[in-house]
């Protein structure tokens, strides 16, 4: 008996972009932005497959170019966030966050309802599909230190995205 194994399926627009952390994978459907994955060791989650690119994604392209240049302080993309509702309530408190600022994580906990979660708010912002764009590094202890970072290299990436900003860390 033969088995067959499916074809991997990747996501309908993929492209690729250089930026001071890094390649950048960016992922959408027809619709929205779904994932930015920043290099990691030298690779990214969809490298195998070939780009294929779309308005939406070279309208990111430009956006984030600018961002890196230090011409824009904020995206005009449309995002598609999965995720728990608890999830998706912590990634619209990082959306709200303007360029420069900054929470702690349980600011957000209490903002989303759930003062005490602060493990579970760190899960769901390490969680976060689309950094940069979501500013999910824009989130400190409340001593202001750098607590992690699951996003390129770690906390070498927080903290360059924080000085990029402006943003006062330990």
């Amino acid at each position: 008996m033969q088995t067959v194994t499916p074809p991997v399926v990747g996501p309908a627009y993929l492209i690729r972009t250089d930026s001071p952390l890094g390649r950048l994978e960016i992922t959408a459907d027809d619709e929205a932005i779904t994932t930015l994955a920043i290099e990691r060791e030298g690779r990214l989650p969809w490298e195998h497959l070939p780009e294929r690119s779309s308005t939406l994604l070279e309208s990111a392209r430009s956006q984030l170019a600018e961002y890196f240049a230090g011409e824009r302080r904020d995206f005009d993309l449309p995002v598609r966030l999965g995720g728990t509702e608890f999830q998706r309530s912590v990634w619209a408190e990082l959306s709200a966050l303007p360029f420069g600022g900054v929470l702690s994580y349980g600011e957000i906990g209490l903002a989303t309802g759930r003062p005490t979660a602060g493990r579970a708010v760190g899960g769901a912002v390490g969680a976060n599909p689309v950094p940069i764009i979501v500013p999910c590094h824009r989130v400190l202890g409340a001593d202001k230190r750098i607590t992690g970072y699951s996003a390129g290299a770690g906390i070498p990436t927080k903290t360059w995205l924080l000085d990029h900003e402006g943003i006062a860390h330990r």
